[in-house]
């Protein structure tokens, strides 16, 4: 990435965002991975419609909300659209990311772009901004697509908070992304090598969807008592169980997109006896499935920052010579 700043009035990062957009754009890469994503999405959308009736008699008590089952639901053969974009949104943040820095380095590219009159932070906040831009058109396209074919097939309008809920569920997409994205910068400045920052990212994704929950279950083994002498001994065991698992990005993004989409879903821990009586089986308001998953929220963004805060922090006291 090579360009000079002659005029002083024109944004250096504004130049250098747009530059890595279109390098984004026109890559390889970029494409291969958009033609992926959109091949897992119609099929996942295929799957969904071509049982979209017993999804409807699911009597899960949100049966009024039939956009969301476009995105939860499947026919058994292809996964849902929910599980396809968690298991490949980590992928897609990683390959976006991991070549960022480093690859700039190698080439020589990057202390010739550091010799322009611009702050070294713009290169850094340029390639997060750039790759995070992408990543949300695509992910927002995707969204509307499933709503685009799931009004031609159902032939009525989305309510209301079906729409609100739907366009929550992308922002939370973007910020789930956004987490393995900056992981993968973090890894592109530390190492110097590419295959070693795209090996380490996907290293970290493997842990935490395949091994981490095996650690999780050799841990509750290990310490469950044999045999619990109340009820609330029980559900005590299981929140610490399920606090575990929450140390995980992936548990996190389940537990916030499948309250979103499934607004019959009231609680994400278990529950007493005593708590459940009364309780009337209704789909939870979008204001109140959003105060129940506010601490995962919470939680991503924080991840979120606090990769980009050590990505800086290293990328600033870097020493970057010329070839």
């Amino acid at each position: 990435m090579m360009f000079s700043i002659s005029n002083k009035q024109i944004n250096p990062f504004g130049v250098i965002v747009s530059k890595e957009i279109s390098d984004t754009v026109k890559s390889w890469k970029f494409i291969i991975l958009v033609a992926l994503v959109l091949l897992t999405c119609l099929g996942s959308l295929y799957a969904a419609l071509s049982d979209f009736s017993a999804a409807i008699k699911g009597g899960r008590g949100d049966d009024n909300f039939f956009f969301l089952k476009l995105y939860t639901h499947s026919n058994g053969t292809v996964p849902s659209f929910l599980v396809f974009v968690s298991f490949l949104g980590p992928l897609l943040g990683i390959s976006m990311g991991f070549d960022s820095i480093n690859t700039e380095q190698n080439k020589g590219t990057l202390s010739r772009l550091l010799a322009q009159p611009i702050y070294r932070d713009y290169i850094l906040n340029a390639k997060f901004i750039a790759s995070l831009s992408i990543l949300s058109a695509l992910f927002i396209g995707l969204s509307l697509l499933v709503l685009g074919f799931g009004l031609i097939f159902i032939g009525i309008p989305p309510t209301a908070d079906e729409l609100l809920r739907i366009f929550v569920y992308s922002i939370i997409n973007i910020i789930y992304v956004g987490f393995w994205l900056n992981l993968s910068i973090l890894f592109s400045v530390k190492f110097r090598q590419s295959a070693t920052s795209a090996l380490a990212g996907i290293s970290v994704w493997l842990f935490f969807t395949v091994f981490y929950g095996m650690i999780v279950n050799i841990i509750a083994q290990g310490i469950a008592p044999a045999r619990f002498i109340s009820e609330y001994q029980m559900v005590n065991f299981e929140r610490f169980v399920q606090n575990l698992m929450r140390f995980n990005p992936g548990q996190l993004f389940n537990d916030v997109t499948t309250t979103l989409l499934q607004p019959s879903v009231r609680s994400l821990g278990p529950l007493t006896t005593e708590q459940t009586i009364g309780a009337i089986p209704n789909p939870l308001p979008l204001g109140q499935s959003l105060l129940l998953v506010w601490p995962q929220v919470f939680a991503l963004i924080s991840g979120t920052l606090l990769f980009f805060a050590i990505a800086y922090t290293l990328f600033m006291r870097r020493e970057i010579r010329s070839r």
